[in-house]
């Protein structure tokens, strides 16, 4: 039996480990009191945790883990907290079908309710179209504006999402329609650049006056029926505000060109067709309260 010789470091006078990178040795010293102290009761926590928690997996084929003294489960916890939500939510759902917008208005657990549930219908349905807080895109309406083509009060709304605009499927939806005044022949081009420059001139803009003022005659002929004398629109037919300076498809004069020579009729689908009752509400209110509200 070889006998083992000590290597040790001179400077410290502790024993080496015998390793050595580059010239520096590895020394031998003891791990920390304070270091060890808190080790050993890591395992001894961990061991009582196994024993009074559910901790230790069962083997394929031989049922769940172990319960552990306390019983504890977290599957059951959260299954019984989705069961109490979903009571909650039955409860609040129940009342909304009973409850007018006007009630829902009022009562302030109510209204909350309803806020949240048309938040989180209005993102899985209507945000695509409508961007995230109503925020519209160019051929999609704005709904945090409070500019609206139909009523903006909370029956208005709640009738366009049940029936929808242009929805041939529902004999009560919103219907209009807008002749397209190129593409059907109605107006030459030279009038359509006229009735554009005064549409433009509704809203403020610099434009052609000689122009604007032939196609003040035009407009009085052909859009006033819808639009008004003054363009300030007609909710009772959808026809769109034109002196607010807010444009569905675009407010350029190409834009405005476009929407005259081809129309623009759009389509919303007829949401009663989809959602319940009790969502349609709660996006009424939800979508009541991004513009205001009237």
């Amino acid at each position: 039996m070889s006998e083992h010789h000590k290597d040790i470091d001179q400077p410290t006078g502790v024993e080496t480990t015998g390793h050595e990178w580059d010239g520096i040795k590895e020394l031998n010293n003891p791990l920390p009191r304070w270091w060890l102290y808190i080790w050993y009761g890591t395992i001894a926590f961990s061991i009582g945790y196994m024993v009074v928690m559910p901790a230790i997996p069962a083997l394929p084929g031989l049922g769940t883990n172990t319960r552990g003294l306390a019983g504890q489960s977290d599957r059951i916890a959260v299954a019984e907290q989705v069961e109490s939500l979903r009571a909650q939510r039955s409860a609040s759902g129940s009342a909304l079908l009973t409850a007018s917008l006007e009630e829902i208005e009022t009562d302030r657990e109510l209204q909350q309710f309803a806020m949240a549930s048309g938040e989180s219908a209005f993102g899985d349905n209507c945000a695509t179209c409508h961007g995230a807080g109503g925020r519209g895109a160019k051929g999609y309406p704005t709904l945090a504006d409070d500019a609206w083509l139909w009523s903006g009060t909370l029956e208005g709304i709640q009738y366009t999402l049940q029936h929808g605009i242009r929805h041939e499927e529902d004999p009560e939806t919103r219907f209009s329609l807008m002749p397209a005044f190129g593409r059907d022949r109605l107006l030459e081009r030279q009038q359509i650049d006229d009735v554009v420059n005064h549409v433009l001139s509704l809203s403020g803009r610099e434009v052609d006056e000689a122009a604007s003022s032939r196609g003040a005659d035009i407009f009085a002929a052909q859009c006033a029926s819808c639009h008004g004398a003054n363009g300030t629109g007609d909710r009772t037919v959808g026809a769109p505000n034109l002196t607010d300076d807010i444009w569905v498809f675009g407010g350029e004069y190409r834009d405005v060109y476009n929407t005259v020579y081809n129309a623009r009729n759009a389509h919303m689908p007829a949401w009663g067709e989809r959602l319940d009752e009790a969502t349609i509400k709660s996006l009424a209110v939800y979508v009541h309260s991004l513009g205001g509200g009237e």
